[in-house]
């Protein structure tokens, strides 16, 4: 009988974490416990997975102790990875981390495992491998073949359209809420919580912390992560727009080679095809592209509208779709811990 292993799921009640429970039954991950850990709020609520029911406990700082976990998920905020991951790594359990709080760290992993799973050898330094930010999992995905294709690239200009599904289950919440009030006529009394301003039949360019450069928080993610994950110095811009959609994000990519490429559309889509988990859906004039409606609930990153520039050679246009709940962080999260088990047991 091959090993099994004993999980925790730090956040469990959230939407991320909701989804983790999902992959993993799907995925037939060697399961042989499940400790399901949120907030006092959710304790004592009943989670499935893989077949078995468990109770959710409280997360606290000696949970931990005498549970043998082997791999603990955390996706429950930055601060509270920053306080309990710790305690999970010192009771010898490896944290595959979805927040923000040690992606940047030198001595942590922050990988995409399609991408550069040899990273994830290093998770013995702290304990810790991070799970990046969701719009950089699925560009990456997209980069990686293109990358390798012409051995190098110059800049990466990006505009995201985030679903309201990256701000969790408040989020989608509030932009069905107010879809609501705008059919009863009440838009004009909606409460607006979630967001810097009213979601519905609107886009608001402004996601995360704004940073003293004029970026925002989430923007300086796609670039400083872009660059640690491809082991790259590649010049990124983003401009990060959260959406009416609940789910899936979608990316405009422009991508600049070196001067003397000449882009070559066939050897683009051929190596897009030929890497895991990317699917190609490229065809204008049968209105055949990525939308957040065929990729939400898939864990396939879909790449489409692939045009060269009409005024430079170079360069390159992509249109990336992905569900960011489960290709941006529950399915990424699980296919870390698989590729952490294959590297363990060689």
């Amino acid at each position: 009988m091959s090993q099994q292993y004993n999980i925790a799921v730090v956040g469990a009640s959230g939407a991320v974490g909701e989804e983790i429970f999902r992959v993993l039954s799907e995925h037939a991950f060697p399961v042989a416990s499940i400790l399901p850990l949120a907030s006092a709020n959710s304790a004592g609520e009943s989670i499935e997975c893989c077949g078995k029911n468990y109770t959710i406990e409280e997360l606290t700082e000696t949970v931990f102790e005498g549970r043998d976990i082997d791999i603990a998920f955390f996706s429950a905020g930055g601060s509270i990875s920053e306080k309990y991951a710790p305690y999970a790594v010192e009771a010898g359990a490896v944290v595959i981390d979805n927040t923000s709080h040690f992606r940047m760290d030198p001595n942590v992993p922050l990988v995409v495992p399609e991408v550069n799973p040899e990273d994830i050898a290093a998770w013995r330094e702290t304990g810790i491998i991070a799970n990046p930010n969701c719009s950089t999992i699925q560009m990456v995905l997209a980069l990686k073949p293109l990358y390798d294709l012409y051995g190098s690239m110059k800049r990466v200009d990006v505009a995201t359209y985030q679903a309201t599904s990256g701000a969790g289950k408040k989020g989608m919440e509030e932009l069905v809420k107010q879809m609501q009030d705008f059919f009863a006529f009440k838009l004009d009394e909606t409460q607006i919580e979630a967001f810097q301003h009213q979601i519905a039949l609107n886009v608001i360019p402004h996601i995360d912390v704004p940073q003293p450069n004029g970026y925002t928080k989430e923007e300086m993610k796609m670039v400083n992560e872009t660059n640690k994950i491809l082991h790259a110095d590649i010049a990124v811009s983003a401009t990060c727009v959260r959406v009416p959609v609940l789910r899936s994000h979608s990316e405009a990519v422009t991508v600049t080679f070196d001067e003397g490429v000449d882009v070559d559309l066939d050897k683009v889509r051929l190596a897009l095809s030929a890497f895991p988990n990317v699917e190609v859906m490229d065809d204008l004039e049968n209105a055949i592209y990525p939308m957040p409606i065929v990729s939400t609930d898939t864990d396939t990153t879909f790449v489409g509208r692939i045009r060269k520039d009409t005024y430079a050679p170079n360069i390159l246009h992509l249109w990336v779709v992905a569900d960011q709940i489960r290709v941006g962080a529950a399915t990424n999260s699980v296919r870390i811990a698989e590729k952490w088990i294959e590297m363990e047991r060689v």
